[in-house]
């Protein structure tokens, strides 16, 4: 059931939620009190409503969970502040807004509670607009494809209005439409006005308000705007010219487009009124007045693609500009496909714009709802080792009789002659019975679209709408004759594909027979649903608009039929059916292209794709890429790195698909990767779910399986045990296969290690290993093991990494002279040890002195390994005090030949990967075992 399909039903949901805690899951027991107390609080109203109905309602709001975002932040000159000003000051803009989630939007109170903590998250971030003296930061928010990042960032704009931001300036698209329809959900959430009637809060004789403007009770807070959600309601010379705001004494918010110009002339205006000559560059900064930029679809148009020494980019130096003119300015781009914002440079410089958009100061990932229909959900996922797989749903459907119709290369002058295919009739059909099934749902007065994109030619869009809008009402005629042979014929077409397709996956969803339609009932509501079908060609050129505002308390049934404008941030309200042939070359548009990712309550299951399986497979290797370096990201963030240490790697397809622009990727640089000469080792460490018993259990039975085979060597001066040719599959089997990492650690996946050991052990590489499980002498854990006793090493936990009670961080765990221990000759060593020599000439530490290797280590070291000789560490490590524990931590390091079989995957990464240098030659403090 839909919030919006019912207002009875909204009603009383509004009551319930009066009635459940706001901090935590409601238990059953309150569930069931706040839905009585609902329907007797709506009937003492007058409202009544099914309680089986409102049940199901309420717990689809308070059992939808979100975890928790993860981020890379750079503390340097950043001071924390927001926990104390928590209590200092009034954040009345954000308490309006979480009531108009809860309350209007009918927002799961998890989802409303996930904002409130990820705000604060990238909120701390940025600095105190009351902090004295210039500063800047600048940040990343990685969100997915239509899964609210707007609503995200319009609670971060109400909590920096909140804290003291007074001139926020929303960067919103390219098109003008995006704009305004960011401009009205930023009316709605966080001005409180309609902008096309009132540019104030307090404006004289203007009473146009709307969201969380018109909720009963709530305060008229002091805020203003200087554009409006009208198509040409950007910031322009004659807005300049009347504006007399005086910035500084409440939020003044600007929504614009991405445009050289516009930028231009918001930063003219801004400087001329507010600004100071800086004696220095003679230019006029503004002092004193805190600018926060929040630039959404933050890859689309703000990188710079200039090449090596040319001038950047016009938007990428308005932008830039804009920044430098102030001497307090956050920035932070939001994106669900971040690939060309982390392949900017960081030390990318200019004489007069200063560094680039790169995100210095934070990078942070947002988890979707678990209610979000997403990639993984819609094309499957082959999951981490620790979790489970993720099944396609059965929504999408192959297409292959469309080439005939509009081929997939055609020109802009392309005339269509064949008549609609099959599929597309399909999917017509398939709308018109979503739309139905929905009304019988009591889902009345709500938008329903269907999109259809086949052609990025407006001409070509524009024949395609008047062929769907020929058949369209063919199909309406036919069907409104209800005694007819072609309403009769229809009718069952509709049929055939209800039992076919719908029953089934209606049942797919929902194991309960009395949710689920009968044919009756959505027959019943076909011709009410066709007769408000309107069909609209969405681009530049076209004057047909998505009015979803105007009609939002009636609904609109639109199919509408587009190329680009639809394929970059444009919502479509309740989108349903999606027909989508157009294959493009890069992740990122593919990803954009998706507007069938978002939420659907109430009718997930009526929700089809119609695509190609050449489509199908794009997205299945786009989904992989991108989560992989989501968990990159996470297992970064958990170390506790910054930014400039994130060394990115996107995975390349398979499909000849590119990752990016090429012109985005000019920092990238395109490596083959494998485990091949490569040091893989533990730095988180669970302490959760028995994960740290497991591990010590399957180390014994390690232990035992090599006793079996021969005893151990003992080191005389540290006590450590040592197996030498050990085979593959003994490595393979009986440790990496039997060992839990931490989910975060994408990186050393012993899943991933162990396949690639035996895929090498079949070309005769990687036969004979040293297993080496270290002790330390004198150690305050002794550990028996294998009829030994041994001492667990000591590693200090990680400053950086962020506190969390569930894991232990470290930076290392390899003891870098342990490496080198398992070369079998000396001529082998001294090889390593002037290799580890040659590649450190002319390299400094972290402390500017020069590089002296005084023994072999990393890459250079396992140059000289030969194929089948590899070297297993084994550290038993003491836990910490948090931990609770009287086992040992168990982590390794592995160290790689390089090998001459293997094939690698390929890889684009970034500046900061490629020039990475924490592997081998420096290292932190505490890695030793004394």
């Amino acid at each position: 059931m839909d919030l919006a399909g019912s207002k009875d039903l909204s009603y009383a949901l509004k009551v319930a939620i009066q009635f459940l805690p706001e901090d935590r899951q409601a238990t059953p027991d309150e569930v069931t009190k706040a839905v009585e107390t609902a329907k007797m609080v709506s009937g003492l109203n007058g409202v009544m409503v099914d309680v089986a109905d409102l049940r199901k309602l309420v717990e689809s709001r308070t059992t939808t969970f979100q975890e928790s975002s993860a981020g890379l932040s750079n503390s340097e000159d950043h001071v924390p502040w927001l926990p104390d000003a928590k209590n200092d000051r009034s954040w009345a803009f954000w308490t309006r807004y979480e009531r108009f989630l809860k309350h209007s939007r009918g927002m799961p109170l998890q989802v409303v509670n996930s904002i409130d903590r990820t705000t604060d998250e990238v909120l701390g971030e940025l600095e105190d607009p009351h902090r004295p003296g210039p500063w800047r930061r600048m940040g990343l928010v990685i969100g997915q494809v239509q899964s609210g990042k707007t609503g995200q960032f319009i609670g971060l704009a109400a909590k920096a209005a909140d804290a003291g931001y007074r001139l926020i300036v929303v960067f919103a698209g390219v098109l003008n439409d995006l704009r305004a329809q960011t401009q009205l959900r930023i009316d709605e959430g966080l001005l409180g006005f309609d902008t096309q009637y009132q540019l104030r809060s307090d404006q004289e004789g203007a009473d146009r308000y709307i969201g969380v403007g018109a909720m009963a009770g709530e305060p008229r807070l002091h805020i203003a705007s200087l554009t409006n959600s009208t198509e040409k309601g950007d910031f322009d010379r004659k807005t300049a010219s009347k504006a007399n705001l005086p910035i500084g004494n409440f939020p003044v918010v600007l929504v614009v487009k991405k445009h050289p110009r516009i930028i231009d002339y918001l930063r003219t205006w801004v400087t001329e009124v507010h600004g100071v000559e800086d004696p220095k560059t003679g230019r006029k900064i503004v002092q004193d007045i805190p600018l926060f930029v929040i630039d959404d679809e933050a890859d689309n148009a703000s990188v710079n693609t200039a090449g090596d020494g040319a001038d950047p980019t016009s938007i990428n130096t308005a932008i830039r500009k804009l920044l430098t003119s102030f001497d307090k300015s956050s920035y932070v781009g939001y994106t669900a496909t971040p690939y060309a914002n982390i392949y900017i440079d960081p030390d990318a410089d200019h004489d007069s714009l200063g560094g680039d958009l790169f995100p210095e100061s934070f990078i942070r990932t947002l988890r979707a709802p678990s209610n979000y229909l997403g990639p993984e959900r819609l094309f499957g996922l082959r999951a981490h080792a620790e979790e489970d797989d993720i099944d396609p749903l059965p929504l999408v459907h192959h297409v292959d009789d469309a080439e005939h119709w509009v081929p997939e290369k055609h020109k802009s002058g392309f005339t269509v002659t064949a008549e609609l295919p099959d599929s597309l009739r399909r999917t017509i059909h398939s709308f018109v019975l979503t739309c139905a099934a929905r009304r019988a749902r009591g889902q009345v007065d709500v938008h329903n679209s269907m999109l259809v994109h086949v052609t990025r030619f407006t001409k070509v869009q524009g024949q395609v709408r008047d062929q769907i809008d020929d058949y369209v009402r063919l199909l309406r005629n036919g069907l409104r004759d209800r005694y007819g042979d072609a309403s009769r014929a229809y009718m069952n077409e509709l049929r055939a594909l209800w039992e076919e397709d719908f029953e089934a996956t209606t049942a797919f969803f929902t194991a309960d027979e009395a949710e689920r339609l009968s044919w009756e009932q959505t027959a019943a509501e076909i011709l009410p649903a066709i007769q408000k079908f309107e069909i609209k060609a969405i681009n530049g050129v076209a004057k047909d608009v998505l009015d979803y505002y105007s009609n939002r308390h009636t609904g609109m049934y639109v199919i509408a039929v587009g190329g680009q404008k639809l394929s970059r941030g444009l919502t479509l309200e309740g989108l349903s059916v999606s027909y989508y042939l157009r294959f493009a070359k890069t992740y990122d548009t593919l990803l954009q292209m998706g507007r069938w990712f978002g939420y659907r309550p109430g009718y997930e299951d009526l929700c089809r794709l119609y695509t190609t399986a050449q489509l199908v497979g794009a997205y299945e290797e786009i989904t992989a890429a991108t989560d992989e370096l989501r968990r990159d990201i996470e297992e970064m963030a958990a170390i506790g790195f910054t930014p400039r240490e994130f060394g990115l790697k996107v995975r390349t397809s398979s499909l000849g698909l590119s990752i990016t622009a090429a012109n985005k990727m000019r920092q990238g640089t395109r490596v083959r990767l494998s485990f091949s000469g490569e040091l893989a080792e533990t730095t988180i460490f669970p302490l959760t779910n028995g994960v740290p018993k497991h591990n010590f259990d399957r180390l014994q039975a390690f232990a035992g399986m090599l006793l079996e085979q021969a005893s151990p060597e003992v080191d005389s001066k540290t006590g450590s045990l040592v197996w030498s040719d050990v085979p593959a599959e003994v490595v393979a089997a009986g440790f990496f296969d039997r060992y839990k990492s931490a989910s975060e650690a994408n990186r050393i996946r012993p899943d991933a290690i162990s396949a690639y050991i035996q895929q090498c052990a079949k070309a005769g590489e990687l036969g004979k290993w040293t297993v080496r499980v270290v002790s330390r002498q004198g150690a305050d854990m002794p550990v028996d093991l294998a009829g030994h006793t041994l001492g667990a090493v000591t590693r200090a936990a990680s400053k950086t990494a962020r506190p969390d009670s569930t894991k232990h961080t470290i930076k290392r765990i390899l003891n870098p002279k342990d490496e080198s221990l398992d070369l079998d000759h000396p001529e082998q060593y001294d090889a390593a040890l002037e290799a580890t020599k040659k590649a450190a000439a002319g390299r400094k530490n972290r402390n500017g002195e020069p590089l002296a290797p005084t023994l072999p280590t990393g890459e250079p070291l396992r140059w000289q390994r030969r194929p089948d000789q590899a070297h297993l560490l084994i550290y038993m490590m003491e836990p910490p005090e948090k931990a609770n524990l009287d086992i040992p931590l168990i982590g390794f390091a592995a160290s790689f030949p390089f090998s001459r079989v293997h094939t690698a995957t390929e890889y684009v990464v970034n500046v900061p990967w490629w020039k990475d240098d924490s592997d081998d030659l420096s290292y932190e403090d505490g890695a030793e075992d004394a």
